[in-house]
């Protein structure tokens, strides 16, 4: 079960490699709801995103044997650019299997931070690819967001909000997979146990919605 502390330890491998990102007033937007709101920009983030957060806490814990093997990761494009950036970093071997159909401006960034691409048909089918891949090469598996080591690396972001925010009564997160979700729920219900945290994902999207409703 992911802690508080595995956040914390987190937070302290991967200091000074990543940014840490501001946060950002936006008065006119919050202002149609009668609230005070800021953005975490992550959008400032090495990679573009918060997934190099994680990616870099756990190619950080490898094994020296695990590291010479190198990593393999399955991302429609935020993680696969995170993951390569932090293997590079690292010295170590990345492949990333992405969808056929993947932005041509992350993927020529995954191929450009060092990384394999291999692609492949959309869906499950991508993770059964990626363990193939692991299998036969020997490859570390890193799971984009059901991963320990990963999730703790994003909640690092929440500890962030709270320290530069202390006075949040709410946070909104958006959900894909939930790692981004699940590590701000941890960091942030620790350290402020009154705050509330949402998961916000797209009507067309519903994967974590129909999840819970379908128990």
């Amino acid at each position: 079960m992911l802690t508080h502390s595995d956040i914390v330890a987190a937070r302290a491998r991967i200091a000074g490699r990543v940014h840490r990102t501001p946060m950002l007033s936006a008065t006119r937007i919050g202002a149609t709801a009668g609230v005070s709101l800021r953005l975490k920009a992550e959008l400032l983030q090495k990679t573009g995103s918060f997934k190099v957060r994680g990616a870099l806490n756990a190619i950080s814990q490898l094994s020296d044997a695990e590291r010479a093997r190198g990593v393999v990761g399955v991302s429609a494009g935020n993680h696969a650019q995170a993951l390569a950036w932090a293997a590079r970093a690292a010295g170590t071997k990345c492949t990333v299997v992405m969808p056929v159909n993947a932005s041509q401006a992350k993927l020529d960034a995954t191929r450009g931070y060092g990384a394999e691409v291999v692609q492949h048909e959309w869906g499950s089918a991508m993770f059964d690819k990626a363990r193939e891949l692991g299998e036969t090469n020997g490859y570390v598996f890193i799971h984009p967001f059901d991963d320990p080591r990963v999730v703790a690396g994003a909640g690092t972001t929440g500890l962030e909000i709270l320290e530069d925010g202390p006075e949040t009564d709410v946070i909104v997160v958006p959900v894909g997979g939930g790692g981004l979700l699940s590590g701000i729920a941890v960091a942030a219900k620790h350290v402020k146990p009154s705050v509330k945290v949402f998961g916000v994902e797209p009507e067309g999207a519903q994967a974590l919605r129909k999840s819970l409703d379908a128990g």
